[in-house]
């Protein structure tokens, strides 16, 4: 796990870890993937979640709730998604439900946060 200078990065770890050491993994997870996706992210917390951020620009999120965890895309109506994967109908917003580890790889969660992540 990479550990964050942002101290408010920090405590919203810690509290997810306290409150589901499931949901925990799966966002430590999901978190290592946007990092090693991009070394210039700046990562926040920000509506809810764990937010990133590349030149001052929101890519997207990680957001916990009671029966998944949602990777939102800020942009997600522009990637590539030849097998449907991405959710949503907003304007740009698109995202992803995450319930299990295995989702991880199953929905190519890599794949778009590196068109995310690298424009």
């Amino acid at each position: 796990m990479n550990i964050s200078a942002n101290d408010k990065v920090s405590d919203y770890i810690s509290d997810i870890q306290s409150l589901s050491s499931g949901q925990f993994d799966l966002v430590i997870a999901i978190r290592d993937i946007f990092l090693e996706a991009n070394k210039e992210l700046i990562e926040s917390v920000k509506y809810g979640g764990l937010v990133f951020n590349v030149s001052n620009t929101l890519i997207g999120g990680i957001y916990t709730y009671k029966e998944h965890i949602s990777i939102e895309f800020s942009n997600g109506y522009n990637f590539i998604d030849t097998d449907s994967i991405l959710e949503g109908s907003g304007k740009k917003r698109r995202h992803i439900k995450i319930y299990t580890s295995d989702d991880i790889g199953h929905k190519n969660v890599t794949y778009f946060v590196n068109q995310a992540a690298n424009g």
